[in-house]
């Protein structure tokens, strides 16, 4: 029980909160002229004046409730506190100062755990004292127990949801890496074999023959600049220690597999066009890889669809990928965020120093589109 507790209470803050968006602006112009309007009009107000000062000054701790929401909910609960022990009867405050329990709810949703915490015992000394002091009956003590306790589960339930898909997301862009490190590691075999390969023969031929030592070390020097350029692409892609598989990498010939594989569903047509042949094997594994996602993406997810076109182009700097069907995007729900094999081919994607985009075509289907750098990152 200690344990759990201390680990609540070393629980960081979740990374990138947002400072103020359009709808904070929003809401406070709303919030301004609601207060005024129900302190000008509403009768039997308790205390006007100081109800109408209290509601309309708190509003702006609405702007900070993210990026400092321990003490906005001090300023929120703290003035409400004094206020009520400052008066008499009624405590002061106006119906619109509700807004309040958006503070609650972003401490809990951005705050670290020694400010949840913090923040939590100064809400309940608050109702505490309202209850002592007569201002709030034991039915209405309670409704303001459920009311904050449910908005700090709410913005709990929401940083475990968004902790638990960013942890999703490392996941899956860790897999990325490592399939892109164990495409390379065939590569990179290859060249050390021929460089040992060149080493020898060199060797076995410089004293008969010095020119044919003088070839050999230019290859060597050629493939070991080609193997150089392959390891810091896995460095850069794989972070940490795990042991490559070895397994065929695939190529850009290899594309028209994937219209001989079909057996149902719609039909895949691959077109390659412009010159891939010197392509470095990382540019032509990952072009595959994409389109192999793209085309295995369409066939679960595309309705209605009778055809996937794959095209590919190269030129003297780039290579590009065009995956797209007929499928009805009107049968598709609209979505916010990405799908993690979206996700993982970006980053792919990135890590080779080029782009993939993904969405709905204007006319009808889906369209992906990379673009790789032809030389590949490393070069």
């Amino acid at each position: 029980m200690f344990a759990l507790l201390r680990s609540v209470w070393q629980e960081p803050r979740p990374p990138g909160p947002p400072t103020r968006v359009w709808r904070d602006w929003a809401l406070v112009g709303a919030l301004v002229p609601a207060a005024v309007l129900e302190g000008v009009l509403r009768p039997e107000v308790p205390w006007r004046v100081l109800s109408l000062i209290l509601t309309v000054g708190l509003v702006p701790t609405l702007l900070w409730r993210r990026t400092r929401p321990l003490l906005m909910v001090a300023i929120a609960f703290g003035a409400s506190g004094l206020a009520a022990l400052l008066t008499s009867g009624d405590p002061p405050g106006l119906d619109t100062l509700a807004y309040i329990v958006l503070l609650p709810y972003a401490l809990f949703r951005w705050g670290s755990g020694r400010e949840a915490a913090t923040g939590a015992a100064i809400i309940l000394i608050k109702v505490v004292i309202s209850l002592i002091s007569g201002d709030m009956s034991p039915g209405d003590t309670v409704a303001a127990f459920a009311i904050l306790f449910g908005v700090m589960a709410l913005g709990g339930a929401f940083r475990y949801r968004a902790g638990a898909r960013m942890r999703a997301l490392d996941r899956v862009k860790l897999l990325e890496r490592e399939r892109l490190a164990r495409d390379l590691h065939d590569t990179v075999a290859h060249h050390v074999s021929a460089i040992a390969i060149r080493a020898q023969a060199g060797l076995a031929t410089s004293p008969s023959d010095p020119d044919a030592a003088t070839d050999a070390l230019r290859l060597i020097e050629n493939e070991a600049s080609r193997t150089l350029a392959e390891m810091r692409t896995i460095v850069r892609a794989l972070r940490r220690d795990q042991p490559a598989e070895l397994a065929p990498s695939p190529h850009i010939t290899d594309l028209e597999r994937l219209a001989s594989q079909t057996r149902s569903g719609p039909s895949v047509k691959v077109e390659i066009n412009g010159d891939l042949g010197d392509l470095p094997p990382s540019i032509a594994a990952a072009i595959y890889r994409l389109a192999q996602e793209s085309v295995t993406n369409a066939r679960r997810h595309a309705r209605h669809a009778t055809r996937i076109e794959v095209h590919v182009a190269a030129d003297d700097t780039s290579v590009r990928l065009r995956v797209n069907d007929d499928g009805d995007i009107s049968l598709m729900r609209p979505t916010t965020s990405p799908g993690y094999g979206l996700i993982g081919m970006s980053e792919r994607a990135g890590l080779l120093g080029g782009t993939c985009e993904a969405g709905p075509d204007p006319e009808r289907g889906w369209t992906v589109t990379a673009v790789l750098p032809r030389a590949g990152w490393a070069r």
